[in-house]
């Protein structure tokens, strides 16, 4: 379930239900940008995780068509951030998911992402429905 990139960046994972996913993790101190607080690109990384979990979680390939992330708050090192990521919109050839990480219950970025559906293209990850 979890891919290498993931697996670098020491997340974790799981499918909570079809179209749903939650990726969590601790902000490393090699994650930080020039002023101490999380990186962007991290914080994106994280969001991007749970946005491939939910959106393949249906056994349909799903890959990125588009995506958008608007940082609202800064976190420091040694924080723990989770993603949850949501579907919006299960189309035949596209979906769309809403993906919230925070740190505890501080709102930290808000992710959205539209996938094309590879349909007749399995992905070994799905649950079932």
């Amino acid at each position: 379930m979890l891919d290498p990139f993931m697996i670098t960046l020491g997340l974790q994972g799981e499918v909570l239900k079809p179209g749903q996913a939650r990726v969590w993790g601790a902000i490393r101190p090699e994650f930080l940008n020039s002023w101490g607080s999380a990186h962007g690109g991290f914080l994106y990384s994280v969001a991007d995780a749970a946005f491939a979990l939910a959106s393949n979680s249906h056994g349909t390939l799903a890959v990125a068509l588009a995506a958008h992330m608007e940082y609202l708050q800064a976190s420091q090192a040694d924080a723990e951030v989770d993603a949850l990521a949501t579907e919006v919109h299960l189309g035949r050839g596209t979906a769309v998911y809403r993906v919230e990480v925070r740190s505890g219950a501080r709102l930290l970025a808000i992710f959205t992402g539209t996938v094309y559906r590879r349909t007749g293209q399995p992905t070994s990850l799905s649950v079932a429905e």
